[in-house]
């Protein structure tokens, strides 16, 4: 990196930190605070009632305080990533980016303590005194053998978790990989030949978890700055260490290498040689996890051994062995059952979880990420990425349900599968208000047709669904490139195998699909020319012939292109007996709740009629998550008092509304404010039907409608489901070019419920 390079990195890192507010984390109140009540609650006299109860049952401190999620993250900087003993103050910045992270990925609340004590046994009667108000501990950055020391001696102190994340949250994600390593080698644990270089914390923890996971002690051969680790070698010799002693004649690295079939280093740059990779066994595994310059570069590795399998510390190459990968989630299902400590099922059960996850199809999100890698399992793809957001449900719940199958959980879960998808709701936010739905569509079996077929979207959604759900994907594309393309994105999926295909340049079906639509359309000036040129080149109106023909149950459409295009061709083709596109409607999925917006597409500026026909729509789709509608006709005219155009219809619209009995609440005209505050509601029309806050919004015009939509996505942090597309039988929807993979799952389990649930 040249000079100018390297110092405007360093100058926007120091930026990062002191802009826009110096410091990484800020602490934020989960109570109101606006008035005399809510203070008497939150200080006296109301605080001395939880006071009261914690004394009484010291447990419920988790049920009244923040403790039960709140984890402390304790150094006094004398081991730092690769700075060294740079003391307590200027760790600061490491610890206070732990924290965030305990907090971007599990959304545990920490407190990053810096304490200036280099005595073990005095940082650990600190430590100790601290149980009151964590709910757990994680050691940091404390250096060798200083850190057994104070772990030791807190585990059997304290009565909450202790871990020292630089031992075993390393040995665990080493443990996964070296998992799927043997995996993809085809060798075992209990066959092979370790050679390690490193003896501090992490080389050691790393050690014992190898051996828990069954390779055998007389198979590892240990070697530090001074070679191998021998029996009677002279000198310093810490008895951790001495643990791995080996009765040998042998002295160095180069002597012990010979035959090793895993190489794992927590050392120094420049350790391991090639001509010492060369000795190791066929399909040698090289983990050289020095920082930032490994033991050995993987580039000289593949010169002599290029089948190696191979992991590094490093971002820049593929399986970095990142702690993060571990430490949130452990911690996640440790605090969620109240365990007393973190014990080896618990470790083991985190190994297994992260492991199984790499050797499952790539998530979308993770895929989103990570740009331009190859995200399919096998020696380049060991472990799963940081951002792969399954990891929570995944890791979590498995360290849970081994806290509580090894009796150390104090808060046992009723129901482990509920708790992973509660897990799966926080970082899937449409999980939860989806779940109605997916499982309407799970009784019966529908084919679901794709319009976009060669979409890496589209293929991630379809292979989701082929994971997941009953229903069976169409997707209309050139088979050779959805099959370049699912290979690309590291799925298993394959037309023909997986899913059926129709192919617009050469399917047998075609002249009877050209046909029909020529049937369909022969006195709207398409003649037999046009239709089979539309035939062979528009999928949508390929999909929506196959909807009508009753090869398929429902289409998706509108990855790209404009949406009214798009709802041209499903009009034409599927517009018949009594179907017609009523409105589209958007489930905004936000933090404190579900919002309905409607006409976002369809009607530019819709008639009375057609805005009540959309009200009368959005009810019954409302009602198919469960949720009791509660619907405002919102406008610029607020309960009569303008004549604007907007007001004009919506009053109109109300009027056709009251003119028949109705099987739920509705209310209008309003602002959008009103709309959702009921006590703004109240002051201007004390009367009014709607209980609370009105949970859809439906606007007397599409660009109100799809701003408010926009809006809420680009500002408000909303996950948008849909849109859907009313009045068409749930035979077709049209999506948004925005999409992700995760959106075009959950419009296929809309697609995928049977006209019964559908309304």
């Amino acid at each position: 990196m040249s000079d100018e390079r390297a110092d405007s990195t360093r100058q926007a890192a120091l930026d990062y930190h002191e802009f826009p507010k110096p410091g990484k984390l800020e602490i934020r109140a989960t109570k109101p605070l606006a008035n005399g009540r809510d203070l008497s609650r939150a200080y006296s006299p109301g605080v001395a009632e939880a006071c009261l109860e914690i004394q009484a049952d010291p447990a419920s401190s988790s049920r009244y305080t923040a403790r039960g999620n709140l984890v402390a993250v304790v150094s006094n900087g004398t081991a730092v990533l690769g700075l060294g003993n740079i003391g307590a103050a200027a760790s600061k910045p490491v610890m206070e980016g732990k924290a965030v992270l305990f907090k971007k990925f599990a959304n545990i609340d920490c407190f990053d303590i810096e304490v200036d004590e280099k005595d073990p046994e005095k940082l650990a009667e600190i430590v100790c005194a601290l149980e009151p108000t964590f709910g757990a501990i994680n050691l940091e950055d404390i250096k060798a053998p200083d850190c057994f020391i104070v772990e030791q001696i807190c585990r059997e102190r304290m009565g909450i978790p202790v871990f020292h994340d630089d031992q075993h949250g390393t040995a665990i994600v080493v443990g996964a990989a070296a998992t799927n390593a043997l995996r993809v080698a085809g060798k075992s644990f209990e066959d092979i030949k370790v050679v390690s270089t490193g003896g501090g914390a992490a080389g050691i923890a790393c050690l014992n978890m190898l051996l828990k996971l069954g390779v055998k002690r007389e198979n590892v051969w240990l070697c530090d700055i001074d070679g191998l680790v021998y029996a009677g070698r002279p000198g310093e010799m810490t008895p951790q260490k001495a643990a791995y002693e080996q009765v040998s004649d042998l002295r160095t690295l180069d002597d012990v290498i010979a035959g090793a079939d895993l190489f794992l280093g927590l050392s120094g740059p420049g350790v391991l040689t090639p001509d010492m990779v060369a000795k190791m066994t066929k399909r040698p595994i090289v983990f050289a996890l020095a920082n930032p310059t490994p033991e050995i570069l993987p580039e000289l590795i593949h010169d002599v051994a290029p089948d190696a399998i191979i992991a590094t510390g490093r971002s820049d190459y593929p399986n970095q062995v990142n702690n993060v990968l571990c430490f949130p989630f452990i911690f996640r299902g440790t605090l969620d059952v109240g365990a007393t400590e973190i014990n080896d099922a618990m470790q083991i059960a985190c190994i297994e979880g992260i492991a199984a996850l790499a050797r499952a199809t790539t998530s979308a999100e993770a895929a989103a990420a990570y740009q331009g890698e190859q995200l399919s399992f096998g020696a380049d793809y060991l472990i799963p990425k940081p951002f792969d957001p399954r990891l929570m449900g995944v890791v979590a719940s498995a360290v849970a349900g081994a806290a509580m199958e090894s009796g150390v959980a104090t808060r046992p879960l009723p129901d482990l599968g509920a708790y992973k998808a509660k897990l799966d709701h926080s970082v899937f936010k449409s999980a939860l208000i989806m779940r109605p739905v997916f499982e309407a569509a799970a009784t019966v079996e529908r084919r679901i047709i794709f319009a976009e077929g060669e979409d890496e979207r589209v293929l991630r959604a379809a292979n989701a669904m082929i994971e997941e759900t009953t229903d069976k994907p169409i997707l209309i594309g050139r088979p050779e490139v959805i099959e370049h393309r699912a290979e690309r994105a590291g799925l298993k999926i394959r037309p023909g195998t997986d899913f059926e295909l129709v192919n617009p340049e050469n399917d047998p079906r075609y002249r009877d699909y050209w046909s029909t639509y020529h049937q369909l359309m022969a006195r709207k000036g398409v003649t037999p020319d046009l239709a089979r040129a539309i035939l062979r080149t528009n999928t949508t109106a390929i999909a929506a012939v196959a909807v009508q023909r009753g090869d398929a149950d429902s289409l998706i459409c509108g990855t790209f292109g404009q949406f009214l295009w798009h709802l041209n061709y499903v009009t034409q083709i599927l517009g018949y007996d009594g179907l017609h596109p009523v409105g589209a409607l958007s489930l905004m999925v936000l933090e404190d709740g579900p919002l309905f917006v409607a006409d976002t597409h369809v009607h530019p500026e819709p008639t009375p009629e057609q805005i009540a026909e959309t009200v009368i729509a959005c009810a019954r789709h409302v009602k198919r998550f469960g949720i009791d509608p509660q619907i405002a006709l919102c406008s610029h005219s607020q309960f009569g008092n303008l004549d604007c155009g907007t007001g004009v219809r919506m009053r109109a619209a109300l009027d056709i509304l009251d003119s028949a009995p109705r099987d739920f609440t509705y209310e209008g005209e309003m602002h959008i404010d009103s709309a959702l505050s009921s006590d703004l509601r109240n002051r201007v029309f004390p009367d009014s039907r709607l209980n609370g806050a009105a949970n859809v919004l439906v606007f007397a015009n599409t660009d109100a409608a799809s701003g408010v939509r926009n809006i809420l996505k680009m500002k408000g942090g909303g996950l948008e489901v849909g849109p859907i597309l009313m009045g068409m039988g749930n035979k077709a929807h049209i999506v948004t070019s925005s999409i992700t993979a995760r959106g075009l799952l959950n419009m296929s389990a809309i697609a995928g419920t049977p006209v019964a649930h559908y309304g």
